[in-house]
């Protein structure tokens, strides 16, 4: 729609875009109140950028400011910024530093990031002070990630005339006040507890709604690990069963592991919802993240041998990472694999399937996470996201739709800060530190993992059947299979009915004395034989104390084929089989 006759757009800056009902009620806010700072909270995909370009437009043809200052978090949105900007008849400079001290008088604007204004945030004064600067502040909640980078910002633009802050993902708990918000008494939270104040807040529940975004379906998978920790203990565990919270973060590394089977079967079984989707929707795209830049290139490798087609990887350190995103965003690829350059305000439609394979686990990353697929292109098109059975992903997950504002003042007891506490001591993990220094402790190491079906999350519902499934069932695939194109009151139908349908075959084979499971004699076989390979594997190394990780290598080299996860049935026998001739020639 036209902006309404009121704020009329200005031909000197370009042709107003089409809005949205709330880009154009919320634009007709901030005209109504006239601030110097407004907050704009939207779910990832509403719209953000539009909304923020057309008041910036206004604004110049009003005269109102004479420049643009855009902050963003990486480097790659820079360049994103300048590109909608010029659509709109704005031209911004992606490449200015505060160092450069001036850019071609071409440019109306320049784009930066946090990084960067934290810096040199004098020069910014300088220029901010120059002109009637209105400065765009993207994602907002980056100004809080260190107190020095909120103290850079409020000290760059302070003397700005106009400052718009945007957000789209739920802020953390924490003690640093984000620059230019505003927060107010919390109440209900208790004395000394404040709690930010939106100017307006559009969220993900009253965007699916306005069909603004896609319906999100969550696959969780479970799974048998086992791991061997930095004391030397090892450890087996199931993953989606209760866990300690070290143990839980260890059980999440185990199953993102490249070199075990969990991962493998996960990869397999979204790529087959890729194709399922893809029958639909032809160019539709999967990604990727990873917690680290080796995991991406397994994972790519993985991905190559499954689909057959050789995935996009995006490091952030590569000079082409930007490139190779738009690259991807613009091709038909099946694949990008990636560590953190999609995880925030990247813009690439066709996502439509993705693999959270990261050992991040807070809720302002999986919003961000989750924020690269909802965005809608057409009517129907579903979001379809695996990940693994760890409580907090299930519980982002199952709270999608909630509406976060950033708290000041609470205590540690915080989700925010509880799985900061997890990360923090994965990291250590990682690391292969330790508090004592002990030299007696040994690198944590992965040392196998099965993969099964768990269920499927939507709208904060469970739909699956009573424990989990094999990967690779048809109890699985009855899931799997379901359409990429399909409203939200379709899906939630869909899923119920699939449900009844297998819960009744179940009730009907188990009274016939007629197991279920003679139907998918293929897929259990291959289940059944890969447990019964990764126990000889187990058993060999507490034989021999070589490594499940090698074991598994030198069996592939001898009787040749894939991963277990994507081996036939005859290949998996075969290293059955070579295995126990190695346990009878050991021992004799």
């Amino acid at each position: 729609m036209e902006l309404s006759p009121a704020y009329p757009a200005r031909a000197a800056w370009g042709t107003a875009p089409s809005l949205r009902a709330w880009q154009a009620e919320a634009i007709g806010r901030y005209f109504d109140s006239d601030p110097r700072d407004y907050l704009a909270v939207a779910t990832p995909g509403a719209g953000k950028t539009t909304f923020a370009l057309t008041i910036a437009a206004e604004l110049l043809g009003r005269r109102l400011v004479d420049r643009i200052t855009v902050v963003a978090p990486t480097e790659h949105l820079k360049t994103q910024w300048a590109e909608a900007a010029a659509r709109v008849g704005i031209p911004i400079d992606p490449a200015y530093s505060g160092g450069k001290g001036r850019t071609s008088k071409d440019f109306v604007g320049v784009a930066v990031t946090y990084a960067g204004v934290a810096s040199n945030p004098l020069a910014h004064r300088i220029r901010t002070e120059r002109f009637k600067t209105l400065v765009i502040l993207d994602e907002i909640h980056h100004a809080g990630d260190a107190l020095s980078w909120g103290e850079a910002v409020r000290e760059a633009f302070e003397p700005a005339k106009r400052r718009l802050a945007l957000t789209g993902t739920p802020f953390r708990s924490d003690v640093n006040p984000i620059p230019f918000v505003t927060y107010e008494p919390d109440p209900e939270a208790g004395a000394g507890v404040l709690r930010s104040a939106a100017d307006y807040t559009y969220g993900y529940g009253h965007a699916l709604r306005d069909h603004v975004v896609r319906p999100v379906l969550f696959w969780a998978y479970g799974g048998d690990l086992q791991w061997r920790t930095r004391a030397g203990d090892e450890i087996s565990a199931r993953l989606g069963e209760p866990l300690t919270k070290d143990m839980a973060a260890q059980a999440l590394r185990t199953a993102l592991d490249p070199g075990g089977s969990w991962i493998a079967a996960v990869l397999e079984a979204a790529d087959r919802r890729l194709s399922e989707v893809r029958k639909n929707v032809p160019d539709a795209g999967g990604l990727v993240i990873a917690s680290d830049q080796d995991s991406a290139r397994a994972y790519a490798a993985l991905l190559q041998r499954i689909a057959g087609e050789k995935p996009i990887v995006v490091l952030s350190d590569e000079k082409a990472a930007s490139k190779n995103i738009a690259k991807f965003s613009a091709g038909e690829n099946r694949w990008m694999v990636a560590v953190r350059m999609v995880s925030e305000g990247v813009d690439v439609p066709r996502l439509a399937v993705g693999v959270y394979a990261t050992t991040t686990s807070t809720p302002l990353f999986f919003a961000q996470a989750v924020g690269r697929f909802v965005r809608a292109r057409a009517r129907g098109e579903t979001a379809s996201i695996f990940l693994p059975s760890h409580p907090s992903l299930l519980g982002f997950a199952s709270e999608l739709e909630l509406e976060r504002d950033h708290v000041l003042g609470r205590t540690i007891t915080d989700e925010g800060d509880l799985f900061a506490a997890e990360n923090a001591l994965l990291a250590q993990a990682q690391a292969g530190e330790s508090a004592s220094a002990d030299e007696t402790l040994v690198p944590f190491e992965a040392l196998g993992s099965q993969a099964t079906f768990a269920h499927v999350l939507y709208d904060g519902a469970e739909f699956g059947h009573a424990g989990e499934v094999h990967v690779g069932s048809e109890e699985e695939m009855d899931f799997l299979g379901i359409p990429g194109l399909l409203e939200p009151d379709q899906v939630r139908s869909l899923l119920q009915r699939r449900q009844a349908q297998r819960r009744d075959l179940r009730a009907a084979a188990e009274s016939a004395d007629d197991p279920l499971v003679e139907s998918t004699t293929t897929h259990e076989r291959l289940a059944i034989l890969r447990r019964e390979l990764n126990s000889l594997v187990a058993a060999w190394h507490h034989r021999t104390g070589q490594p499940h990780g090698v074991t598994h290598a030198a069996l592939r080299r001898d009787c040749g084929g894939p991963a277990a996860a994507i081996a036939t049935a005859d290949q998996l026998q075969a290293r059955i089989d070579r295995l126990r001739e190695w346990a009878t020639r050991k021992s004799g």
